[in-house]
């Protein structure tokens, strides 16, 4: 079956000319895009007035109609405007992603009306001016390697995305005016943070940086005190906040007995997750001796409650929270049988992880115990429903971020065999996906040999991550260079049959749908970025970036 995967996937083969090609310089750049008013001084005076441009009649129609040739760079790459955007096209590119490229929406242009292109051939570096009906936006490729781009995404979150130790988006209160930036809880700060605790663990462990350090420190201080702060050992918060300013009633949120802050209950499993993954990696890579035995603590102390209450998280209501059930009694319910592949591979992760943590053979007794009730074997049907059933994205990540400790702890020849054997299906189903995350992982856990091929693709997806993370409305739908499925996503949106390039489709983390080709977001808010560090400073690590 996964030869019949790779037979039907448009392979990606690179030669060194080819991975020249994919960049529009030699060296590592990243787009830059600057907006401009129509009368401002610092807009060249070629790029003012209409240029009316030849129709394009190439073989290759481009990605929307009406398009005109307006400029044409000197190593025979042609741009082209129409009313619907702007397009770049490369002849000589290999990779679909850099033939054509489509820069639309207030990512990249005032508006999609497009008056002329000016290329500045005596810029420092690859540089084009567009104006548009309405202003004029100035398109840059500055060298830029992916270590600097990572230090450019840990200014944003240190100046706009921590929130009492928490990592998360921010609302912005003035469209696209990141000056306006407001930071505001959020139902997964407890999984977002700890995936930005495991990128800081993964560049200690990489670059042996202070800084790297003490960002760690400050996500598990911040994970820790989710659990502290409800009052009841193991019990973890999704979120926190002050108790002023005052908010609307909500009965999800509790105060704490000093008055001072209100934390949030119905945890689910996403934060369950994040926690273990979170933890596993801070201790495995940072953590001092003191550290240890905090983490060995509260690790403890949420297992213990879930094995308390038969695999339940049991709210501060005395039920279990909506999502936060791994008990054998919810796998006999309807939604229970359906959720029961991907919440036992949860739970397995949960008890091998504590007890790598803790050492004490209580938890492994308890882990195969699970694996005898047959949990092992009942994981094995997370997303095996090919052609057919809905695919859920979150769940990938709830399932990669569970199977990363697993199998870095379980050493077990026959249990490591079933494992992987589910790992390396599910990977040969989002391969197309072309993560770097889950690649990395899957070659990390030894289901996968980390190829050239690979690297080259996770790569490229992280190169093309935009550096503007502001949630402006993105439309690829009425392409004519995409497909789009016949059916529609477990949401109702429409499903492209291919990803596009991440700074071509909306702005979303991992566990969103990359397929997705339209979203309507208005400025109003900035993700923090921390989905792009993860990997990149895990494949730092492993060498797998340069």
């Amino acid at each position: 079956m996964i030869y019949c995967h790779y037979r039907c996937f448009a392979r990606l083969t690179f030669t060194a000319a080819m991975v020249l090609a994919l960049a529009v310089q030699a060296v590592p750049s990243q787009k830059i895009a600057t907006q401009y008013a129509s009368g401002d001084a610092r807009v060249p005076a070629e790029v003012k007035g209409d240029a009316d441009g030849t129709p394009w009649t190439g073989a290759e129609k481009g990605p929307v109609n009406g398009l005109r040739l307006l400029a044409r760079e000197s190593n025979g790459a042609i741009w082209l405007g129409s009313s619907q955007g702007a397009a770049r096209f490369d002849a000589s590119a290999h990779h679909r992603w850099e033939r054509w490229q489509y820069f639309a929406g207030r990512r990249w242009l005032p508006d999609d009306d497009v008056r002329r292109i000016w290329v500045d051939a005596a810029a420092r570096w690859p540089s084009v001016w567009v104006r548009t009906g309405s202003g004029v936006a100035h398109l840059e490729w500055r060298p830029m390697s992916l270590e600097e781009k990572a230090r450019l995404f840990e200014d944003r979150i240190e100046a706009r995305h921590v929130r009492f130790g928490l990592v998360a988006g921010s609302n912005l209160t003035k469209p696209g005016d990141l000056s306006s930036s407001q930071t505001r809880d959020d139902d997964n700060d407890g999984l977002w943070t700890a995936m930005y605790l495991a990128a800081e663990s993964w560049r200690f462990a990489a670059t042996h940086s202070p800084d790297a350090r003490t960002k760690a420190r400050r996500g598990l201080e911040a994970l820790m005190r989710l659990e502290s702060i409800t009052g009841v050992p193991g019990l973890y918060a999704r979120s926190l906040v002050p108790t002023q300013p005052a908010r609307p009633f909500d009965p999800q949120w509790h105060p704490t007995p000093d008055g001072q802050w209100l934390w949030k209950g119905d945890t689910s499993s996403d934060e369950s997750v994040g926690h273990y993954y979170g933890y596993s990696l801070f201790y495995d890579l940072v953590a001092d001796a003191e550290e240890k035995e905090r983490i060995r603590g509260v690790v403890s102390r949420m297992t213990d409650y879930l094995i308390k209450h038969d695999y339940d998280l049991i709210d501060v209501t005395g039920q279990p929270t909506r999502w936060g059930r791994w008990s054998e009694a919810y796998f006999q319910t309807e939604e229970g049988k359906y959720e029961s592949a991907l919440r036992s591979l949860q739970l397995l992760s949960f008890l091998k992880t504590t007890y790598h943590i803790t050492g004490n053979s209580i938890y492994q007794k308890a882990y195969l115990e699970r694996v005898g009730r047959g949990y092992a074997q009942r994981m094995q049907g997370y997303r095996r429903w090919v052609g057919g059933g809905e695919i859920n994205f979150s769940d990938d990540e709830l399932a990669y971020l569970s199977y990363d400790p697993l199998l870095r702890y379980e050493n077990d020849a026959k249990l490591r065999a079933l494992y992987l054997d589910g790992l390396r299906f599910t990977w040969s189903q989002v391969r197309p996906d072309m993560n770097p995350l889950w690649n990395y992982i899957s070659a990390a856990s030894g289901a996968w040999r980390m190829t050239r091929e690979i690297r080259e693709e996770s790569r490229l997806t992280l190169e093309r991550i935009p550096m503007d993370l502001v949630d402006w409305g993105v439309r690829n739908s009425q392409r004519l260079d995409v497909h789009v499925k016949p059916v529609h996503d477990r949401q109702g949106h429409l499903e492209l049959e291919q990803v596009l390039a991440p700074d071509e489709r909306p702005v979303s983390k991992w566990n969103s749908n990359p397929y997705e080709p339209d979203e309507g977001g208005g400025g109003g808010y900035e993700d923090d970025g921390a989905f792009f560090l993860l990997p990149y400073w895990m494949g730092r690590f492993h060498g797998w970036v340069k």
